[in-house]
């Protein structure tokens, strides 16, 4: 495929994007109980995903999944459709996230937002798959959720949506709300932690096949 032609697969495709967040909008806007049941079917799994990395807590997600989607059915009118569906959704899911953890002892995401972080990229030579899909293609999602859940809040939470929710550095600033350097920064002191953890699992894993 030459450019001209990628150039205009990738217009037609952003062309598709909107027409059916149009047609999500308008929807949410009637409360048409279809609409909801074929978004819960197609995002339930991606949406109780990122809250498990969120909280660390299966029965906390869950209640927070099921608020939701009460949220995306009451203030359905608010979506317009110009933004991807599953960014406004999971930034819906993550405030609900930051006003449960000013409630609770937990880690805070609220912090995200009022913590000083120094803003200037930290640069990681990156060559080849990232730590984390090295991890992704090797083990289970058992132990891959395991090594994500030993960082910090806040590099977890941007790793999962750029890698498990495939969303643009733009668009998890959308979510975060946070600058765009900041994601940047979140995202490559993320993969700098994953290293030794990958490292220590490896080790681990060649010890006891090795005892065996």
């Amino acid at each position: 495929m030459n450019r001209g032609s990628a150039t205009i697969a990738v217009k037609h495709a952003a062309a598709l994007t909107l027409s059916e967040n149009m047609v999500i909008a308008r929807g949410l806007k009637l409360q048409d109980p279809e609409l909801l049941d074929h978004l819960i079917e197609q995002y339930q799994h991606r949406l109780l995903r990122f809250l498990l990395f969120l909280t660390g807590k299966r029965e906390v997600a869950e209640d927070l999944f099921q608020e939701t989607w009460m949220r995306v059915l009451l203030r359905g009118a608010q979506y317009n459709g110009k933004a991807r569906f599953d960014t406004w959704l999971f930034t819906i899911a993550r405030n609900l996230v930051i006003d449960l953890s000013r409630k609770r002892t937990m880690v805070s995401l609220d912090a995200m937002n009022d913590s000083i972080e120094d803003d200037r990229p930290f640069e990681v030579a990156m060559e080849g798959p990232s730590p984390l899909e090295q991890l992704q293609a090797r083990e289970d999602s058992a132990e891959v959720s395991e090594v994500l859940l030993k960082l910090d809040g806040p590099s977890r939470e941007v790793l999962v949506l750029r890698f498990y929710e495939e969303m643009s550095l733009e668009e998890i600033s959308g979510v975060t709300r946070a600058p765009l350097s900041t994601v940047k920064s979140r995202l490559y002191r993320g993969l700098a932690a994953l290293k030794p953890e990958v490292e220590k699992l490896r080790l681990t894993r060649g010890t006891s096949e090795a005892a065996v």
